[in-house]
């Protein structure tokens, strides 16, 4: 069978936490929400490259092996990488299903394809040296001491709940699997792919090895958009627009930052860590990268009207 293909706009789409779950049951629920709005951008002829995060996932899948090991040899704890792809597994399989649905719905001949996704790193990123994302199980001190001599990662306390393993959240270098994301969109397939920024892994031993850390999804979706020249990088997040002063009574919703404004603003410290700032910093990222290139961030519900630039801001070079 032959599918449609899109007008030739490509657009990554990288969606934020509130767009999915933090059960398998409630995530089905969420995505299917997802779905109707990713296929609305999929009816104006866009071709479409859907990224996720992971965490919750991957910490639920983490957790259940840790614990379920601690209680019957016969189950071995899985390696965080391999973690890392399971959740890109059900979070795919359950976005390109919700998504079929839809599209068959509206009578769009078009289709999915999910692409467990690599992310080569470096092993000497600095953010090896100093790991910092939290994953896994809570431990007692005594326990984490313990593990951390027999597999020799790192574990810390968090937030006076315990102690947890963590790890680095270095740089994506390089998309694994690019190639075929690219050949896939172009053929007119809704691709998934890049979930959770992918499975960090080395390159070495003309082979891939996966690694034990955790990449900002919306950093691989830039590179990922940076790479194949997609016309344009969406992130949506919880909110419309990226505001300044936000929260105060003088907040300005912003239409559009170029560079150097975006740049100004994160000097004056107006994104917040772990919130705004990683999303402008990656828009920042793909346009260095692809300066024709447009960059937009906004609300799901608001994604395509965002697209036809009714709302959301927009990141350009200049």
């Amino acid at each position: 069978m032959s599918y449609e293909k899109g007008s030739g706009m490509s657009v990554v789409i990288a969606l934020g936490g509130n767009a999915l779950g933090n059960t398998p049951q409630e995530q089905l629920e969420l995505v299917e929400n997802t779905a109707v709005h990713i296929v609305d951008m999929v009816s104006e002829g866009i071709n479409v490259v859907v990224s996720h995060g992971n965490g919750p996932q991957v910490g639920m899948i983490s957790n259940a092996f840790s614990e379920a090991s601690e209680h019957d040899d016969a189950i071995p704890e899985m390696p965080f990488p391999e973690c890392g792809a399971m959740s890109e597994g059900y979070i795919g399989y359950q976005l390109s299903q919700s998504i079929l649905g839809e599209l068959k719905r509206r009578s769009i001949l078009r289709s999915t394809a999910c692409i467990i996704t690599q992310t080569v790193v470096y092993p000497e990123d600095p953010a090896f040296q100093h790991p910092t994302k939290p994953v896994g199980p809570f431990l007692a001190e005594e326990e984490a001491k313990k593990r951390a001599a027999e597999d020799g990662m790192t574990y810390a306390e968090d937030s006076g709940r315990g102690w947890r393993m963590m790890v680095a959240s270095p740089r994506p270098q390089r998309i694994v699997e690019l190639d075929a994301i690219r050949d896939l969109m172009d053929d007119g397939y809704i691709v998934i792919a890049a979930g959770g920024g992918g499975v960090p892994v080395f390159a070495y031993d003309d082979s891939y090895h996966g690694v034990a850390a955790v990449i900002d999804k919306d950093r691989t979706s830039a590179k990922l958009a940076a790479d194949f020249k997609a016309d344009m990088l969406v992130i949506l997040t919880a909110v419309e627009k990226v505001a300044i002063n936000f929260g105060k009574p003088d907040q300005i919703d912003l239409d559009h930052m170029t560079i150097a404004e975006a740049r100004g603003y994160i000097e004056q410290g107006q994104f917040a860590p772990g919130s705004m700032l990683p999303k402008v910093q990656a828009c920042l990222e793909y346009l260095d990268q692809h300066p024709t290139g447009t960059a937009l961030i906004t609300s799901l519900d608001h994604a395509a009207e965002g697209l036809k630039g009714e709302t959301g801001t927009r990141i350009t070079v200049s």
